[in-house]
């Protein structure tokens, strides 16, 4: 099986999880990137994503040079926004047929799941969407240590 990682990150959080990822499985990796960067300023970007949650609002994404269909299985990497998906991982999932692929979403938080992995369930209705991982980090987003165990990560990469 041909594995790719794709994630966008905005504190590195999943970024981190992305490259223990990539290290342990040896497979390709895609970082997600907004054509408008977010800003820096963390109070400003949770403000904005609060006040244009109820929207569905989905940022434009830059091109992705990859060619999805050499893959079979597409890990994907989202940290939790208003109990859901990032926006960028949204609009990748909106604008990319993952028919018949196999996605194992994770997602990195501060503990409030909500309805993100239901959602990308949505998004890929013609995808089995299986192995799914909550990952929590400390309230402080500048925090880079996970709660959830360091052993509960590196088995559950080892199941993939």
């Amino acid at each position: 099986m041909n594995k790719l990682i794709v994630y966008f990150s905005y504190t590195n959080h999943t970024k981190q999880i992305a490259k223990k990822i990539k290290e342990n499985l040896n497979c390709d990796i895609l970082e997600i990137k907004t054509v408008i960067p977010y800003s820096s300023d963390y109070q400003a970007v949770v403000d904005d994503e609060h006040n244009s949650e109820s929207s569905n609002y989905l940022p434009e994404i830059e091109n992705i040079d990859i060619d999805l269909s050499k893959y079979d299985e597409i890990i994907i990497g989202t940290p939790v926004w208003w109990y859901r998906p990032a926006p960028a991982i949204r609009t990748f999932l909106t604008q990319n047929n993952l028919s018949d692929k196999t996605i194992i979403p994770f997602a990195t938080n501060a503990g409030w799941l909500g309805r993100t992995f239901t959602e990308i369930k949505k998004l890929c209705p013609n995808s089995k969407v299986e192995k799914e991982m909550n990952i929590v980090f400390g309230m402080d987003y500048n925090d880079m240590k996970p709660v959830t165990l360091e052993n509960e990560i590196i088995d559950w990469i080892s199941k993939l």
